[in-house]
């Protein structure tokens, strides 16, 4: 299994935002948690990618090796794991390029790095288009790509996308969900997926995690929790 969480337990003061979940995800696999603003789905992400601190009986591995030893910034350059935020959170003032460039910061492999980013522009070719404007300029569709294209040039073995859909319109939308197959697919990156739109996540997933309130309350084949009628009615609705 390339990466286990087991008990996960995240708080904000006295206010607990996890209560204590359990999910896997084998490699090369696509694994969406979906459920309702609240209910969990960034914190999960966050933790994951040590972003914020665990409670004490919370377990995490990822390849093996034990989660909850490495800073933010190891978790990126030594096990590969890459996070994009909702929200993006790009450099707005530089460019498409300079912005995938910095992303490759703690990579020492130079001649790798420039063929990441020809592989970026390959499967986003908007982004080759305008290489050299300023990020903060882009349409919001543009932008989510750029997101993804960093993610992929920092640390391409996870991919932790947090409502990769949010503003974008519908054909962007799905551009966007048939690059990140192609990437799953041409290069093995696996993905945890949080959204909120469940139709979308479980369409584009292998398999679900579906949490409320901080808790882990169903999981399964997507097709199956598609199918499942509390799901319909809880968050595909009707």
């Amino acid at each position: 299994m390339l990466l286990s969480v087991k008990n996960l337990q995240v708080a904000y003061g006295r206010i607990k935002a996890l209560h204590g979940i359990d999910f896997n995800i084998a490699e090369g696999e696509i694994v969406t948690i979906i459920g309702a603003n609240g209910a969990g789905k960034s914190s999960t992400l966050r933790a994951v990618s040590r972003l914020v601190p665990s409670g004490k009986e919370t377990e995490m591995t990822f390849a093996g090796k034990d989660l909850l030893k490495y800073p933010p910034e190891k978790v990126v350059s030594e096990l590969g794991i890459s996070h994009v935020p909702e929200g993006r959170r790009l450099f707005g003032n530089l460019t498409v390029l300079e912005n995938l460039k910095l992303a490759a910061f703690a990579r020492k492999d130079k001649d790798g790095v420039e063929k990441d980013i020809e592989r970026v522009f390959g499967i986003f070719s908007r982004l080759d288009e305008r290489k050299t404007q300023k990020a903060g300029t882009m349409s919001g569709g543009e932008q989510q790509m750029l997101a993804v294209g960093r993610a992929f040039i920092s640390a391409r073995r996870l991919m932790l996308l947090d409502e990769p859909s949010m503003g974008l319109s519908p054909l962007l939308m799905k551009r966007v969900f048939i690059s990140l197959k192609e990437i799953n697919q041409s290069e093995g990156t696996t993905i945890l997926l949080v959204e909120q739109n469940a139709r979308l996540a479980l369409k584009f997933a292998q398999r679900g995690y579906v949490l409320e309130n901080g808790n882990m309350v169903l999981h399964g084949d997507s097709a199956d929790l598609l199918d499942n009628e509390d799901v319909k009615k809880a968050y595909l609705g009707g």
